[in-house]
């Protein structure tokens, strides 16, 4: 009797939460536009400025920028090599970025996209943010394994703060505290960026290899990338609430605090959409369709359309050592759209 009650029970709770599943109602997300950019080389990261109708698209040694209605091609920004990362300073006018080759960050006028001076940082700046809480420009350095923290007002190097392994993207929780992604620890790095120094080193684990990093500032939950895992985790305690699956090479990922969607862009060739219920509870909504080499992506939470950018890749030859990546073909660059 005992065992039939344990089955009953497994068969109702799993019936509950399929029926919470298919309650859902899709997001209705689809492929809407393509924008095409004819430059070479690689990418990595994509930013919008909401305050403006301007989309920026790291692109080799430039900073592409689009229209972020049309896709047509408002200038550009020069002299960034190895560029993977874009930020934004409205209050003061400038736009940053984050060169990976130069070791170094370009400031950038917002409206005449002219660069006005440059900033050493660490070894391989990747992420870049600026923020607004205590008006600091943070870059992630990827190969000296560190934060770069810069005044954004007088443009010094104010510290640098250690973080034990490869910083992949940060974000702050606008009250002076800065979560980091640690790539090859699988960890969160909590910072005082009043005192710059480290508070905390959170497990990911079982997520492995964290990319992208969003954070939800009313329930205060971060929600870390993963190796085909999105972790959600506990912003004040750094206890793990969920993790759901997602799709292959995600390298980004978004959050529309209207809706409470997350989004993961995978470089499989989808978008993972997730549907915060409560600050415990959350669904896969749906897998949409994108491009392969999509992997990264950035949200205009004011239209609440999603840009992806990415490119046709050639197929890898059949004795080529293992994990050869895929070329990408020339002149195929694009900016893939997506909106309800």
């Amino acid at each position: 009797m005992k065992n039939l009650f344990i089955r009953l029970t497994v068969i109702v709770s799993l019936t509950i939460s399929m029926n919470q599943i298919s309650a859902q109602k899709p997001s209705g997300y689809k492929l809407t536009n393509t924008f095409h950019i004819a430059s070479t080389g690689g990418w990595d990261y994509i930013a919008v400025d909401e305050n403006s109708n301007r989309l920026y698209v790291s692109h080799g040694g430039q900073v592409n920028i689009l229209d972020k209605a049309t896709g047509d091609s408002l200038g550009v920004i020069a002299n960034t090599t190895g560029v993977h990362g874009i930020a934004f300073n409205s209050s003061l006018g400038k736009g940053y970025t984050s060169n990976g080759r130069l070791n170094n960050v370009s400031v950038f006028d917002l409206k005449t996209a002219a660069v006005l001076s440059q900033i050493s940082t660490g070894e391989n700046p990747d992420a870049i943010m600026y923020d607004e809480y205590t008006k600091k420009i943070i870059t992630c350095n990827g190969r000296s394994k560190d934060l770069t923290i810069i005044d954004a007002v007088t443009e010094k190097v104010v510290a640098t703060i250690p973080v034990g392994g490869k910083p992949e993207t940060a974000v702050s929780d606008n009250m002076g505290k800065l979560y980091v992604n640690s790539e090859d620890k699988n960890e969160i790095v909590v910072i005082d960026l009043i005192k710059y120094t480290v508070l905390n080193h959170w497990s990911l684990l079982p997520g492995e290899e964290p990319t992208g990093l969003v954070i939800d500032l009313k329930t205060k939950r971060l929600f870390a990338t993963c190796d085909k895992l999105l972790v959600a985790m506990d912003a004040t305690n750094g206890k793990i609430v969920a993790q759901l699956p997602i799709g292959d090479g995600c390298d980004g990922a978004g959050f529309d605090p209207s809706t409470n969607l997350i989004f993961t862009s995978n470089g499989s060739g989808t978008i993972t959409i997730v549907k915060e219920q409560s600050a415990n509870s959350f669904v896969v909504l749906e897998t949409v369709p994108t491009k392969r080499s999509a992997r990264t992506m950035t949200i205009d939470t004011k239209t609440h359309k999603l840009y992806l950018p990415a490119a046709d890749m050639e197929a890898v030859p059949a004795d080529a050592p293992k994990g050869t990546r895929p070329k990408m073909v020339a002149g195929s660059f694009q900016v893939l759209v997506l909106s309800k």
